[in-house]
């Protein structure tokens, strides 16, 4: 009788660290945008494009870093990565004007790119059993969701004894100190003769003329949209929307007294709540159709977010929001991973996922920099919020005739 591999391996733990150290800091840029501004004058959306920007660069270097690690090692990757990463963020303490900033985030992107997703989930795809990976995709992209929840408010915290400039430098620390997990990052490369066989110009061919990949493309682009508009501005929107703090209800009774404070907690509450989602959308990945878990996560985060806009904002609200939200946040990721590896299989799947998530890092930058753009505009997020229902709708809508079966490795 065979045994039954593990779920649990040295390669996913390993993949959980960095993912969760590298996605803590990511998430904790919103919480920087008043200070940063506040401090030189800034306009909103000389911040957000910078955020922009660097979701941009992640986007670009998410296939990048993909290709260069089926070439030369993932290990080897993920410490460019970090060195990016870290060397970003060092640099991005010294910068004083907008277009400072906006330069040295493509660095912090890039480095995102190479301790993200798109690297650590081809590396645990591989090295987990069939009957595992999506479960394990699952496990990895909830510890991205899990550096969420001490992100935002660890900057918040650190925020109140340091200047933003030595929170940048303590987090380039941490990125770095993620690479003592580096060791464990050992996989096999698990792929059929056929796709030993083909090269990686044939599978790439192949995949852009199968109309299923042009839809996974365009689906993941409200991910992006949504994900990155509320990571940058939901802390600020909350600070100078939300109706004042009851100091006698649940919130102030665990510390959380002001608007500022429900800003980064609400991010918390969108990575707490994202941890039992994402697993949830990895067990069913392995028993139900992805793209029909696909379209209903799309459409319920459009039916949450269109409520959120129509009612009066409180605190309940956000905090209600937030976890609704944060419930179906990740969880297009192991499934839209899961869903590229089951169709295309697992040789090359890191640059084409990477590839993919390129649609959705084109809705962040999108997200990020229309939401600084019309606030400075207007004077609030309304119009950028309805923009985000609307995508979320289309991103439902085009799962829904994907090809779910695995293509035939024919010669190209």
């Amino acid at each position: 009788m065979q045994q039954k591999s593990p779920l649990i391996t040295p390669v996913l733990v390993a993949g959980c660290i960095i993912l969760m150290l590298s996605f803590a800091v990511r998430a904790s840029f919103g919480v920087f945008q008043i200070p940063i501004a506040d401090e030189f004058g800034w306009l909103r959306s000389d911040f957000s494009m910078a955020i922009a920007i660097q979701n941009l660069a992640w986007g670009i270097g998410q296939p990048i870093f993909g290709a260069f690690a089926e070439r030369f090692g993932d290990r080897r990757a993920i410490i460019l990565g970090a060195l990016i990463y870290a060397a970003g963020l060092i640099l991005s303490s010294f910068a004083v004007t907008p277009g400072q900033h906006h330069v040295l985030e493509i660095l912090v992107g890039f480095g995102v790119a190479g301790t993200g997703f798109g690297v650590i989930l081809a590396v645990v795809g591989r090295a987990a059993s069939a009957e595992n990976r999506s479960m394990a995709l699952g496990i990895a992209t909830a510890a991205g969701s899990a550096g969420q929840v001490f992100g935002a408010p660890t900057a918040e915290f650190l925020l109140q004894s340091y200047t933003w400039q030595t929170v940048f430098v303590i987090f380039a620390v941490v990125i770095l100190a993620s690479l003592l997990a580096l060791p464990f990052m050992r996989a096999p490369v698990t792929a059929t003769k056929a796709e030993l066989e083909e090269t990686l110009g044939q599978v790439l061919r192949r995949a852009f003329r199968d109309p299923s990949y042009t839809l996974i493309f365009l689906g993941f682009f409200s991910c992006g949209y949504q994900l990155a508009f509320v990571t940058a501005h939901f802390p600020a929107f909350v600070t100078e929307m939300c109706g004042p703090i009851d100091p006698n209800g649940s919130l102030a009774a665990i510390g959380v007294t002001t608007t500022s404070a429900l800003g980064a907690v609400a991010i918390a509450l969108i990575g707490l709540a994202n941890i039992v989602g994402t697993l949830t959308a990895g067990w069913l990945g392995k028993r139900y159709s992805k793209k029909y878990l696909l379209a209903g996560i799309y459409t319920g985060r459009t039916i949450i977010a269109a409520l959120f806009i129509l009612l009066p904002m409180t605190p309940t609200t956000v905090v209600l929001f937030s976890v609704s939200m944060g419930a179906l946040w990740l969880a297009t990721v192991p499934l839209t991973s899961g869903l590229v590896a089951h169709i295309y299989g697992l040789r090359y799947m890191g640059t084409l996922y990477g590839l993919v998530f390129f649609s959705h890092q084109l809705g962040s930058f999108l997200g990020v920099w229309l939401g600084g753009r019309m606030y400075d505009i207007t004077g609030d997020y309304t119009l950028v919020w309805w923009i985000g229902v609307g995508v979320g709708a289309f991103s439902a809508i085009v799962h829904l005739p994907i090809r779910e079966r695995p293509m035939d490795l024919r010669p190209a």
